[in-house]
């Protein structure tokens, strides 16, 4: 009768070990979420001469600042939706020795939204990945089509859409005035 009593105790704490390293078809997994969020109108926002104020404001402080490259801001964003592959997108923007932003490199560029590259529309060829454009105030050239959108379609709709979208300049924070009278 011991023994019986002693046996079945095992046996139960095998089979709850056995079971707590198991994963059950359609057991919840959450995703894990981790770094800075970075999306592409944060990217078309900044401006070559931002101070590094301005960037701070648009985008967040950075994950990473390191002591060895002062004048390189990192961010990092990953995620792994649950049980899926882990997905990694990377920013740095690079500041010259005035605190003004004059470049960028990493998964984002500007001008070049995730909708284009999904749709294949190639993006500015002319200017280096890990730079920005010298004049962003001017819109940009679009890519010549092999065919017209047709009157009255949706493409033509959309496409009329994105051409009456204006971008709005980031406003510069006036300085808030110390001096007492």
């Amino acid at each position: 009768m011991q023994n019986l009593k002693l046996t079945l105790t095992g046996l139960t704490f095998l089979g709850l070990a056995t079971l707590a390293g198991c994963s059950f078809p359609g057991v919840y997994k959450i995703d894990i979420q981790q770094g800075n969020v970075v999306t592409q109108d944060m990217i078309d926002q900044l401006r070559p001469g931002m101070t590094r104020r301005q960037v701070r404001f648009i985008m967040g402080s950075p994950l990473i600042v390191d002591t060895f490259h002062a004048n390189r801001w990192d961010y990092l964003y990953s995620i792994q939706p649950g049980g899926g592959q882990r997905q990694q997108e990377r920013v740095s923007l690079v500041f010259d020795n005035n605190d003004q932003l004059v470049g960028l490199s990493g998964d984002f560029m500007p001008g070049t939204s995730r909708e284009q590259e999904i749709m294949g529309s190639p993006a500015d060829s002319t200017s280096p990945a890990s730079t920005m454009p010298e004049q962003p105030a001017q819109p940009q050239q679009q890519a010549p089509q092999d065919e017209p959108a047709k009157p009255g379609s949706t493409e033509e709709e959309l496409q009329r859409e994105i051409d009456s979208i204006r971008t709005e300049p980031v406003p510069t924070p006036t300085p808030i005035d110390t001096s007492s009278d």
